[in-house]
């Protein structure tokens, strides 16, 4: 099979388009890399190829494929390799099923409270957000790792990348270095709370620390840009 031609629209500050870059990297695929300017409106080339304006976008061969979640999953399996398996079988099935609700139990119990408290007015409402933010991995996301206990780090006690760490890397990296005094995004006491979440740190920690994950990553520049992008509400 010939390698397909493959142009990824992105931008790499966009945690969205961020799981894309993921995907094609622990496939060891090549590709095209446009960047795609947020901060002004989009031009009308690109919203020929995407009308919705979003990224990340990829043209495989040709064909256009959208929403990161999308992409992420049609590269896992239009790519076999150790991030899915193929739905060939009940039990690969099943599997694929509990990656898919392992992402939704982070993205909607987890990820929010990172967003409230990037927008948190004072460091009470930051520390209550972290709080929160840690309820809801100990009640959701920490029993969904329990394979991970006397395994490998990543999901079902893998010591590879799967398409769990693909979906939700991109946040996890938010999360970790949001907390940093320098950039004071995210409750200092963070790490401090994690404790409750032996398995969570664990995983996150290896998550974070994955060249797949975080070979794109320039904390300072998305610290910045979450400041300068919420900071009206902050003095609100």
């Amino acid at each position: 099979m010939s390698s397909p031609k493959i142009i990824l629209y992105t931008n790499r500050l966009c945690p969205w388009a961020h799981r894309a870059h993921i995907a094609l990297k622990e496939s060891g695929l090549d590709y095209e890399e446009v960047t795609i300017d947020l901060n002004k409106p989009r031009e009308p080339w690109y919203l020929e190829i995407n009308p919705r304006g979003l990224v990340p976008t990829i043209s495989y061969n040709g064909a256009i494929i959208t929403e990161s979640g999308i992409v992420a999953q049609f590269i896992a399996d239009a790519h076999q390799t150790h991030l899915l398996p193929p739905s060939t079988s009940t039990e690969n099935a099943l599997y694929r099923a509990r990656v898919a609700f392992f992402v939704d139990a982070f993205l909607t119990k987890v990820v929010p409270h990172l967003f409230t408290s990037i927008r948190a007015a004072d460091e009470t409402e930051r520390d209550a957000a972290a709080e929160q933010l840690v309820a809801g991995i100990v009640k959701e996301v920490e029993p969904l790792l329990r394979d991970t206990d006397g395994q490998g780090p990543f999901f079902g006690g893998s010591d590879r990348l799967t398409l769990a760490e693909v979906q939700s890397g991109s946040f996890v990296l938010r999360i970790l270095s949001f907390a940093k005094p320098e950039h004071g995004l995210v409750s200092a006491k963070l790490t401090t709370l994690l404790e409750q979440a032996p398995r969570f740190k664990r995983w996150a920690e290896a998550t974070a620390a994955h060249e797949s994950v975080n070979f794109i990553y320039d904390e300072k520049a998305v610290a910045d840009k979450m400041r300068a992008k919420f900071a009206p509400a902050a003095k609100d």
